[in-house]
């Protein structure tokens, strides 16, 4: 019997010390977490007088920014209900007098607003001198490389780079990023004392960004509602401010009583009265935040 139990012991310590080596010997299959989707990210800053509201469109997203014009003015919600958009943030320049662009707008590789077919800029004499400036002024870009969706800031005369074709633009200026060009954009001429955009003294502002990894960052800058008469940002510290969100390029949109930012659902607005109310403006062009 005695035998007999042993014989059981060394079984069974041979059948173990098998299995031990048949499951060290199996590979083993490592887990990997799928990576977090990229979605758009919404935050807003407290700067000293106004309040910045951001937007972060990550690259190769499901996301899309891209321009829309409208016929006649309309609110930042008119276009959100119209094209189903995400996120609206107002954008190139225009009359309101007549309600046409100040701004070359190109959707879908087509010229669709072009600032040469607006008889009150091309025959105001006090920007007769200005005009080959104004006609020059920087945009935001969408061009296809290939396969391959790639934004940009550029100068209107720029060629598209090699490889890649311009699909959509939204013209409005100066550039602010990776330096101010108020000057060579024709929006001040220090000699005769012209500031087309107040640049050195606070006002609602609206910028369009692209981060070095090619990332969109869209921002409004608010008035504060318990300051309005001194509030909002200059165009330097709105370069500085674009550079803190980790902006390689940026460029300055329409601003003032036009800042208006929209997402899912929420308008906020950058220009308020003196009773501190939100001024709504209704506006020409808006760079759309829609799914892909």
């Amino acid at each position: 019997m005695r035998k007999i139990k042993l014989l059981a012991l060394i079984l069974i310590s041979l059948v173990m010390v098998l299995w031990f080596n048949l499951r060290s010997s199996t590979p083993s299959i490592s887990t990997v977490a799928s990576p977090p989707p990229k979605t758009i990210r919404y935050f807003k800053r407290t700067l000293p007088q106004s309040i910045a509201h951001i937007l972060l469109i990550p690259a190769n997203s499901k996301f899309l920014v891209t321009p829309a014009l409208s016929q006649k003015v309309a609110t930042v919600e008119e276009f959100a209900q119209k094209h189903r958009a995400v996120a609206i943030l107002n954008a190139g320049f225009f009359d309101p007098v007549n309600q046409k662009s100040t701004s070359y707008i190109v959707l879908q590789g087509k010229l669709v607003a072009d600032p040469k077919q607006n008889e009150r800029l091309v025959n105001n004499p006090n920007l007769k001198s200005y005009l080959s400036q104004i006609f020059n002024r920087t945009e935001f870009r969408r061009y296809l490389c290939g396969q391959t969706v790639r934004y940009d800031i550029a100068l209107h005369s720029q060629s598209p780079p090699a490889g890649c074709k311009l699909v959509d633009a939204v013209g409005a200026g100066p550039r602010l990023l990776p330096e101010l060009t108020s000057v060579q954009e024709g929006f001040v001429d220090n000699a005769n004392k012209r500031d087309a955009l107040g640049s050195n003294q606070p006002n609602a502002r609206t910028s369009v960004g692209i981060t070095r990894d090619g990332s969109v960052v869209l921002v409004m800058v608010a008035q504060k509602s318990s300051s309005p008469a001194n509030s909002g940002v200059s165009l330097p510290a709105l370069a500085d401010f674009m550079k803190t969100l980790g902006a390689d390029q940026a460029m300055n949109l329409d601003g003032g009583s036009s800042s208006s930012l929209y997402y899912k659902g929420k308008t906020f607005y950058g220009k308020v009265d003196l009773e501190g109310n939100s001024i709504k403006r209704p506006v020409k062009s808006v760079l759309l935040v829609q799914e892909n």
